[in-house]
């Protein structure tokens, strides 16, 4: 099975990207690269990097598109605050094979597009010890 190659990111579940832009920059220096529309997942993403090369974070910000999206259904129930972790994978429908075969739950059992132009794929929390975690692998 291919291992995990590292975190990817972290997405954090907001009403507004710009109003808690400037907290990340002010906070910890994040550099905002952007701000992508997700269409199928009704979510807009504001990226930023955290860190010096070899050693960077990326935050993505989340921010619901519509009242029907489940970034906003999170906020609704939970509030904002941390979304989920996204690891980068090697091959990601091999591991998505692999993990259901072992009997690990999972929201995707294929991949789609994610922000980025990112294959990605979530994990059921119920397995993960509640944190919602996402696999991911650059697009072709």
């Amino acid at each position: 099975m291919t291992d995990v190659e590292g975190l990817d990111h972290i997405a954090i579940a907001v009403r507004s990207i710009e109003d808690r832009r400037e907290h990340w920059e002010r906070t910890l220096g994040a550099r905002f690269e952007g701000v992508e529309v997700v269409p199928g997942q009704k979510v807009k993403v504001g990226v930023f990097r955290v860190g010096v090369p070899g050693h960077e974070v990326r935050l993505e910000l989340l921010e619901p598109t519509s009242p029907d999206s489940t970034v906003a259904r999170f906020i609704e129930k939970r509030g904002e605050g941390l979304h989920h972790l996204a690891f980068a994978v090697g091959d990601l429908q091999r591991r998505l094979d692999a993990l259901k075969a072992s009997g690990v739950r999972l929201i995707d059992e294929s991949p789609r597009t994610g922000a980025r132009g990112m294959r990605i794929a979530f994990l059921h929390p119920a397995g993960t010890g509640g944190v919602l975690t996402e696999l991911c692998q650059p697009g072709e």
